[in-house]
């Protein structure tokens, strides 16, 4: 099995970007499967149904979230009704829509994919690590194929899990910082690793937003509103192999794909 794991999509410029790049992706790399974080897609932060939507008929199969998921009001009836939009599983409970999903391959193979939030700099929530293992285990029992977004701010606990789940998942694939990290490898128990899988969006930002406003914050440390820049884009994120029959990652990708211009906000 072939799967497509695409980093945070980052406003109208990752929805065209996706748009645009993805069924080439597909077809000339034959992949059987497509994931992506989505929980920047509505204006660079949180998700709507439209945008949801949006990335879903681009051929996305599974949208994953995390610590921006619930930025926007119609994030929650979204999450309730899409099931193949999801939000961090260790969440607490009642939280809207689900943490995990199994869905159907282009192969016709099943797979899993999890959603998990860091804890580390971020919302004091479950722990990412019992919650993953659980519910990575009770989706081996439905498929061997089992992929986590981690959508975590420290390297050492994105690390931390993709060791703590070697041997179980698929593959850990590290969101949420936006810059495509260089250590992708496959762990030992055959699991492919990535730390951050990168940003799907305009190139020439500060991680998705204008540059000028972006700066300013940093140098006068008032407020600013951010936007999404604009100018030439990239789809960045991983190309798995998998076994699909015992669920063992085979070899794991980096790519990053030039698209077109933003064409604004």
């Amino acid at each position: 099995m072939r799967i497509l794991f695409i980093g945070d999509v980052f406003g109208r410029p990752g929805r065209r970007a996706v748009s645009a790049l993805l069924p080439g992706i597909v077809e000339s790399r034959g992949i059987d499967l497509v994931v992506a974080n989505g929980e920047n897609a509505a204006g660079g932060i949180g998700i709507t149904e439209k945008t949801g939507r949006e990335l879903l008929d681009s051929g996305i199969d599974v949208l994953t979230g995390g610590n921006h998921t619930w930025q926007k009001s119609e994030a929650s009836s979204f999450l309730s009704e899409c099931g193949r939009a999801l939000r961090p599983a260790n969440y607490p409970p009642g939280a809207p829509g689900r943490g995990s999903v199994v869905v159907d391959a282009r192969n016709g193979e099943r797979a899993a994919v999890v959603s998990l939030q860091g804890r580390v700099f971020m919302q004091p929530i479950d722990c990412p690590f019992r919650v993953g293992s659980d519910l990575v285990d009770g989706a081996r029992r439905e498929t061997p194929v089992v992929l986590v977004d981690f959508h975590a701010e420290a390297t050492a606990e994105k690390v931390a899990l993709g060791w703590y789940l070697a041997g179980k998942a698929t593959a850990v694939l590290g969101t949420h910082t936006h810059v495509q990290t260089c250590d992708e490898r496959i762990l030992e128990g055959h699991t492919a690793y990535i730390t951050d899988a990168g940003m799907t969006g305009p190139v020439d930002s500060v991680i998705g937003v204008r540059r000028d406003s972006s700066i300013a914050r940093f140098v006068t440390q008032l407020p600013q509103r951010f936007e999404p820049a604009g100018g030439p884009t990239a789809l960045c994120g991983v190309v798995i192999e998998a076994d699909a029959s015992s669920g063992a990652a085979t070899s794991i990708e980096r790519i990053v794909v030039p698209g077109g211009d933003a064409g604004g906000v």
